[in-house]
């Protein structure tokens, strides 16, 4: 491939992967027997607020990326993945049109309820098969009527595909981050424009869906020249929601019944479905439907994740190791809170709501930094494992396995929690699952690799994996679980 790197038996990809904190871009070396990947260029994603707003710095992250492009070098391919729902307008030139508003903004406060009186929420699922929550793209665009942002844009893009128009110039929106705007038919994988029209969203704002694996197009001389790059250089689409590709980089055995949990800033525990589960009691469990590659379902729950942590690390000024160390030290389930509560979506003051979370249930108030760790990773445990459960029930498939992916399995603690919570053995690894997915993706569409099972089998083979053996007082953690669920 002219201006690449690829050999025919190995080739060298850039993997860019936005995250709510931070982006980075990978560069990997990826063939049937190999996958290596280093970290060519991190940047901060800082949100700003101007005028009672919320915003991501879009621009910021554009140039992040084109830095990090230029430190990792030539590569074959780029494949571009991030968080999902948020989205950039463009105008009729092809311009932005304001910042990108960021999903915890508060414009989306009571927009649901409002939408539910025209679309039922069982009727929204049944076509969508996606968990209520505030923040959803279909909310944020009914939020937005009426603004002159929305009046101008003649265009919708999320931001993996913003990023990826402003490369090539070239407009498309990926499935499995069109699959979370509850916007999208779960079984058809089409835009519901019927749903879409009631509601007064205009669907057709969203240019037309591409799947995981196609050549979006080549980077812009431009963007060539700024990056230092030879041309031609093509941008894949690749499982643009970070979770979609971080499930493809499950190391799972071929055949093996499995559930998984993408651990991070946020937690999304569930299973991999050939089909969507679109029952009311799926909707009543709050569980989604969202795609996968190949034409899977990633039947999940979302849960807060390690966004609780964070926030209190982030207020205490701690070290994280000392901390999760002295945690270790503190007895265990004395108190719990929902740890998928809206209740904590917001950042600031997140110690003090899970104080008054535990004193409003009549627990013991953990008062201490290790005392309110201690609380969030087991209430994180108890959430992975009634997820977990709940996703067998309602899609009827047993599992034997945990796999658990992402940044937090360098949480020992939680790790072992989980395992110990769910009786299953949980098998963490690999850290970096998000961008692995992304260059899996794009190694198939360069023929480098070929179905779920070889990508898979890969990962096992290559990356650290670390299994973790139930054990702790059963007893303690059905308790516990009963004492969560039965509300205190």
């Amino acid at each position: 491939m002219s201006g690449g790197t690829e050999t025919g038996t190995t080739g060298t990809v850039a993997a860019v992967d936005l995250g709510a904190s931070s982006g980075r871009v990978m560069v990997a070396r990826v063939g049937t027997d190999c996958l290596k990947m280093r970290e060519a260029h991190r940047f901060e994603n800082r949100p700003v607020r101007v005028g009672g707003t919320l915003y991501w710095d879009a621009l910021a992250l554009y140039q992040g990326i084109v830095d990090g492009l230029r430190a990792g070098g030539q590569v074959a391919s780029i494949g571009i993945d991030s968080w999902a729902v948020d989205y950039g307008l463009l105008d009729a030139d092809g311009a932005l049109v304001g910042n990108p508003v960021h999903y915890r903004d508060a414009r989306t406060e009571g927009v649901a309820e409002r939408a539910w009186k025209t679309v039922p929420a069982e009727a929204l699922y049944a076509v969508t098969g996606i968990q209520h929550a505030p923040f959803n793209t279909l909310y944020q665009l009914i939020a937005a009527r009426g603004t002159g942002a929305l009046a101008a844009a003649r265009q919708a893009l999320l931001i993996p595909d913003l990023m990826a128009y402003w490369l090539t110039g070239i407009a498309g929106t990926e499935v499995t981050n069109a699959s979370t705007t509850q916007l999208l038919d779960a079984s058809s994988r089409t835009w519901s424009a019927d749903l879409a029209g009631r509601l007064g969203v205009d669907v057709g704002l969203f240019p037309p869906l591409r799947q995981p694996g196609a050549r979006i197009g080549d980077l812009l001389p431009a963007v060539l020249e700024a990056a230092g790059l030879r041309g031609p250089v093509p941008v894949t689409a690749v499982a643009s929601h970070d979770t979609a590709s971080a499930v493809v980089a499950v190391p799972a055995a071929a055949g093996e019944r499995f559930a998984y949990i993408s651990t991070g800033t946020w937690s999304l525990a569930g299973l991999e479905l050939e089909h969507p589960v679109l029952s009311e009691a799926s909707r009543a469990a709050n569980f989604t439907n969202e795609a996968g590659i190949d034409g899977t379902i990633r039947y999940l729950r979302n849960i807060m994740g390690l966004w609780l942590l964070q926030e209190c690390v982030r207020e205490w000024r701690v070290e994280l190791p000392a901390l999760l160390a002295a945690a270790r030290k503190v007895p265990g389930l004395r108190s719990v809170i929902d740890a998928a509560d809206a209740t904590f979506l917001a950042p600031d003051h997140m110690p003090d709501r899970i104080r008054e979370a535990c004193r409003a249930t009549g627990q013991p108030v953990p008062n201490t930094p290790p005392e309110i760790t201690r609380c969030i990773l087991d209430s994180l445990a108890l959430a992975h494992r009634r997820a977990i459960e709940d996703a067998q029930r309602l899609a009827d498939q047993p599992i034997d396995v945990v796999h658990m992916v992402g940044g937090a399995v360098r949480n020992t603690l939680l790790c072992q929690l989980t395992a110990d919570a769910c009786g299953l053995p949980v098998v963490a690894g690999p850290t970096e699952a998000a961008a692995l997915g992304n260059v899996l993706v794009q190694a198939r569409a360069l023929g480098l690799l070929g179905d779920r099972t070889e990508m898979r089998a890969l990962v096992a083979r290559t990356q650290s994996l670390t299994r973790y053996v139930p054990g702790g007082d059963r007893a303690a953690w059905d308790e516990a679980a009963a004492r969560l669920s039965g509300g205190f």
